[in-house]
């Protein structure tokens, strides 16, 4: 009793939740433990939570809740299996019994006739085995055919039964009445009985193939006379040709495309496109065979190595197919009673030509010889010996063949090149080679070599750019440069550079920067700079070509305009070969601006020299001379011309780069005919300026004194009639271009704010806040005074979640223990009972 009262009470105490002593809750609560949360002074926008708390309510709520949630978890924690009620309306209390039951059996009907009978239209169901209707079949109607064997039935005769089942003892014992009425007779055995039923059977056969036929053939003989009585019943009387024929619509267009239309090919399947490394990987095998071949023949073997394998026969081949390779059959003919061939023949008309050559000498002895004692016993021999001399013939021929071959594939140019390690190895490779078989060179070079083939062969082909590069540059400054080969290489070098630009623009700003420190050496020594050879030329235009020159900022082509812009400004022009070079400076800048017509001064400048020291009287004062030209001094008249007959034998032509390079005029009317050719390119680059700067709103301005200086051009009347076209022209691309002028208007500021009394903001200071941070620093207190609030609550529940799984825990334990503990003492109160009862049994046996 003491061990129940105390587990009633633990009972009583878990259940109670902290009620007290009695069982019975409290009424009201005490107003002396309500807990209420004043505050100093109201604040507007703040709303109070909690400010009324009375003691264990909130506690006794949030036991409660964990009773429903984490005690409902933790006591399912072991559990896998759950069952749910899946029938239809189960959960559904806006429903009767009756209509659930009625909605389960529609859709357990629909769920079997979904699929089964989707194409039924019939309302009965019909069940079928092997096509047959099981009403048909139970009512067990066999239809006979005609045309159908008993066997093949399955019907079996007597006789057939009782051999094959019978044992074919039936057979022996049975006799007919015939048999029996025939007393000398001998019993036949089982053999004859078997072979006598097997006759019988295709004798049955036969007759019925027979009848077969037979009924066949009436069955075609009747058709054949019903389509002929047919025929004569449809014969009708045919009606007028006008009434028969009926016009038939002809075809618009939109029929006629349509039946084009389905007679047009389909479009084939085609194979894939490759990629780039599937593409040289297969260059790069065809380059290796051919190579392979190549050296092969060089050494004097065949295309399958110098060995012929035999091809097999088998003993029954007739080699019906054989064909000889080369025809060695001779035309046979008589000659003076002798049979002779066609190499004899050409031999001995060679023979007559050599002995016409030698003389008399030879034809005496011939005559000797064709006599009577012309060692006729000797011919014998020497025929044998020609014989033997023609048979070797083909050998040496094929040898002579061979020797040919070889040497053809040594003077061939190989199929497979390694990538050069240094500019000497490349320019042994191309060097004293035509133009075709250096670009061929490289392109091998570039192909056996391409980056996905192998690991380092991007690096070697980054080397081959700057070999190209360099070589380019040799090429330029050779007497006389080589233009043809440089013009096909830079097809190559673009190649690459897409292949490689960073590699190839760090090459062509190594180029630019060398020759801007010559010019600048140059300038600091001398303090003037000459212009540069072909080599930095061709630089400047492969520049242009190779990388994009409308880009606002670029690597590349910035410091190449930069580079030319300092040649125009800082290299005089001292000869006609400097005119040359600043010529083909200005039109690689109008190259370079085409896109973006960007305004470039230096080139306008000189032009404007250009026109100026060709100009012959120097009157007008609408223009200004820039360095570095002078208005007066050695070299103010350079392009000049003032011989008459030098002015009309001349013709325009273009100037070429052989004139850069150092190239000097071997006469004067050569001289003064490329004097005119200049000024012929400055006229041109003048009109090509006036089209490309025309939307300028400057452009008038720009133009003006280049309007001056055509002006003076076209007074002289000095220059052939080409060179005065071509000013007039100029002059009239000058006017056609209208004039922006932009308009007068007020400049954009803001309105000056009247000065008034502002008023003076003073901070108040609120207590609890940081002060002295900006609204986002605030908010971002704030926000991280929630986070550590939030993460303190989250902590804090977790916290009492243990505590309440811990108290669980326990009460769980508690009840274990008791339970045992009271199950152990009904043992032990059992065992004491059974002890006294031996007990008491023994002392009776003993008293006795």
């Amino acid at each position: 009793m003491r061990a129940m009262g105390k587990a009633g009470g633990v009972a009583a105490r878990r259940k109670g939740l902290g009620a007290p002593a009695g069982g019975r809750a409290r009424p009201n609560p005490n107003p002396f433990e309500v807990k209420v949360n004043r505050q100093k002074f109201p604040v507007l926008g703040r709303k109070a939570r909690h400010a009324v708390g009375l003691p264990g309510v909130s506690r006794a709520r949030a036991v409660q809740k964990r009773t429903q949630t984490l005690l409902k978890e933790y006591k399912e924690r072991d559990k896998s299996n759950v069952f749910t009620d899946k029938r239809f309306g189960e959960y559904s209390s806006n429903m009767s019994p009756e209509e659930k039951m009625m909605k389960r059996f529609a859709l357990e009907q629909q769920r079997q006739h979904e699929k089964k009978s989707i194409y039924n239209l019939n309302e009965d169901e019909e069940l079928t085995h092997y096509g047959q209707s099981l009403a048909d079949v139970e009512k067990h109607n066999d239809i006979v055919d005609s045309d159908s064997d008993a066997e093949e039935r399955g019907a079996l005769s007597a006789e057939l039964t009782a051999t094959h089942f019978g044992g074919g003892g039936a057979l022996l014992h049975k006799k007919t009445a015939q048999q029996q009425g025939e007393e000398g007779e001998k019993p036949r055995s089982r053999k004859e009985l078997i072979e006598e039923l097997i006759a019988k059977s295709k004798q049955e056969k036969r007759e019925r193939q027979a009848q077969r036929e037979d009924a066949l053939e009436l069955t075609e003989k009747l058709d054949q006379d019903w389509k002929e009585i047919q025929t004569l019943l449809a014969h009708k009387t045919p009606k007028s040709d006008n009434k028969d024929k009926k016009e038939k619509p002809k075809p618009d267009a939109y029929d006629m495309m349509v039946r084009e239309l389905g007679f047009e090919m389909k479009a084939q399947p085609s194979n894939r496109m490759k990629t780039q490394e599937e593409l040289a990987k297969e260059e790069q095998e065809r380059l290796e065979k051919l190579e392979a071949a190549r050296l092969r023949r060089m050494l004097g073997k065949d295309e399958d190595g110098g060995t012929k394998k035999p091809k097999h026969q088998s003993a029954d081949d007739l080699n019906d197919g054989f064909v000889l390779d080369k025809d060695d059959r001779h035309l046979l003919s008589y000659k003076d009673g002798k049979v002779s061939t066609e190499e004899e023949q050409s031999r001995e008309a060679g023979d007559d030509n050599s002995d016409e050559e030698q003389g008399e000498g030879p034809s005496e002895d011939s005559e000797e010889s064709s006599g009577p004692d012309g060692h006729s016993d000797l011919e014998s021999d020497v025929e044998s010996e020609e014989d033997r001399e023609t048979q070797q013939a083909p050998g040496k021929r094929l040898k002579s063949d061979g020797h040919k071959a070889r040497e053809a594939a040594r003077t061939e140019l190989p199929y497979t090149f390694a990538a050069p390690e240094s500019y000497e190895e490349l320019k042994s490779l191309l060097s004293g080679k035509s133009m075709e078989e250096q670009l061929l060179v490289v392109e091998r070079i570039k192909t056996c070599n391409h980056p996905s083939l192998a690991v380092g062969n991007k690096a070697k082909l980054e080397k081959l750019f700057d070999f190209l590069l360099e070589y380019i540059g040799d090429l330029a400054t050779d007497d006389p440069p080589d233009l043809r080969v440089i013009d096909k290489l830079v097809v190559q070098l673009y190649n690459l550079c897409q292949m490689f630009p960073e590699s190839a623009s760090s090459c062509i700003q190594f180029v630019l920067r060398d020759a801007m420190h010559e010019m600048e050496g140059a300038i600091e020594a001398r303090g003037r700079a000459a212009f540069p050879g072909l080599d930095v030329l061709i630089y400047l235009k492969l520049a242009g070509v190779l990388f994009p020159t409308s880009d606002f900022w670029h690597p590349v082509v910035t410091p190449a305009l930069v580079c030319m812009s300092q040649l125009l400004t800082k290299c005089p022009v001292l000869s006609l070969q400097d005119a040359v070079k600043g010529l083909f400076v200005c039109c690689l800048f109008l190259d370079y601006v085409s896109l973006s017509q960007r305004f470039i001064p230096e080139l306008i400048n000189f032009l404007l020299g250009i026109l100026y020291i060709a100009t012959p009287n120097k009157q007008s004062q609408g223009y200004t001379l820039v360095h570095p030209f002078r208005a007066s001094g050695k070299n103010s008249e350079l392009l000049l011309v003032s011989d008459e007959e030098d002015i009309a034998t001349w013709q325009r032509r273009g100037l070429s780069l052989r004139w850069a390079n150092g190239l000097k005029a071997q006469t004067k009317t050569e001289a003064n005919h490329m004097r005119l050719s200049c000024l012929a390119v400055c006229l041109a680059l003048v009109k090509r300026c006036v089209l490309t700067y025309g939307p300028l709103p400057s452009f008038h301005d720009i133009v003006r004194p280049l309007r001056a200086l055509l002006t003076e051009h076209l007074a002289a009347c000095s220059h052939p009639q080409e060179l005065q076209d071509l000013c007039r022209s100029a002059l009239a691309a000058m006017g056609k271009q209208e004039r922006r002028y932009r308009p007068l208007i007020c400049e954009k500021s803001k309105p000056v704010p009247l000065k008034l009394f502002t008023p003076r903001l003073v901070k108040v200071l609120e207590f609890g806040r940081k002060q002295g941070s900006g609204k986002e620093e605030q908010e971002r207190k704030r926000l991280i005074h929630k986070h550590k609030r939030e993460f303190k609550g989250a902590v804090r529940e977790i916290r009492r979640d243990n505590q309440f799984l811990a108290r669980m825990q326990l009460a769980e334990t508690l009840e274990r223990d008791a339970e045992r503990k009271r199950k152990v003492k009904r043992l032990f109160n059992s065992l004491a009972t059974q002890e006294g009862e031996w007990k008491a049994l023994k002392r009776k046996k003993f008293k006795k």
